[in-house]
């Protein structure tokens, strides 16, 4: 006789593989992540970074907003690939964020047409700016508010990413094997005090030290970190679904045993 009830169909046990393994390993979708992590740290820094918001009477760089998103596939990337594929990410991350600073130091350096038009200049608020100077001159002061950066801060930020992402990864692959992959809240929220504190403390002192006031640039960090720690917690619930999704589909839970993390092994060694 049938069951009038039938069970839900139940997902077949992960295998449990060493790091060295998953270094080697083909996966489905280890691409696409990849992509979006690259995708979503240099869209972050160049449309978020330029801009001060004010919400609520708290002013904050609107970047921060979306360049958590980033930590968050880091650890996705960490926990589901293990620690060797999640720093390929990085260093592709990392010369990603060079090229694209050489690339805007070169278009921002290259002088502009004078008939060059845009949004500010067609606005009337500029017309007596645009009769006297050029509309490309306008055009061009507009261009580098959003796309020039000081050397300070390209560095910082370089710096900061590098650095940032591989504490995050080393963490969360570490607390991964001592929780023997139980409670994974604790490994994306302790990555992230750790990977977001490191991030902090190289970006606000060499991109402001010196510009700022030692209190706002104590003020600003702290309070940046503090953020983006809770923007972390907040994304907690997307980041099982996604973890638990992949996994899933991924067929292996990968676990850092047996790997060399250096920021600079190679493949072969992991």
């Amino acid at each position: 006789m049938n069951d009038p009830h039938p069970s839900s169909p139940v997902s077949p046990p992960l295998s449990r593989i060493a790091g060295s393994a998953g270094a080697r390993r083909h996966f489905r979708y280890f691409d696409y992540m990849m992509a979006g992590f690259v995708g979503i740290l240099l869209l972050s820094n160049l449309i978020g970074a330029a801009k001060l918001a004010t919400v609520g009477g708290v002013t904050f760089g609107a970047g921060i907003l979306f360049f958590p998103v980033s930590y968050v596939l880091g650890d996705v990337l960490t926990e589901v690939y293990g620690y060797a594929n999640a720093r390929r990410c990085v260093w592709m991350g990392f010369f990603a964020l060079l090229f694209m600073a050489l690339m805007s130091f070169v278009v921002v350096a290259m002088p502009p047409s004078p008939d060059w038009g845009c949004a500010s200049s067609a606005d009337a608020r500029f017309a007596e700016l645009v009769a006297r100077e050029s509309a490309g001159a306008i055009c061009q002061t507009t261009y580098e508010s959003v796309f020039g950066s000081t050397w300070r801060i390209v560095a910082a930020s370089v710096m900061a990413f590098w650095a940032g992402e591989f504490v995050n990864s080393f963490v969360m692959a570490r607390m991964k094997v001592w929780t023997q992959g139980k409670h994974l809240w604790t490994r994306t929220i302790g990555s992230t005090v750790f990977g977001q504190a490191v991030d902090s403390v190289i970006f606000y002192p060499v991109a402001f030290l010196g510009i700022w006031s030692h209190q706002a640039v104590l003020t600003v960090m702290v309070t940046n970190w503090a953020m983006k720690v809770a923007w972390e917690v907040v994304l907690t619930p997307a980041t099982y679904f996604v973890v638990g999704w992949l996994k899933a589909r991924e067929g292996v839970d990968v676990f850092d045993t047996d790997t060399d993390f250096s920021p600079f092994a190679k493949t072969d060694a992991v």
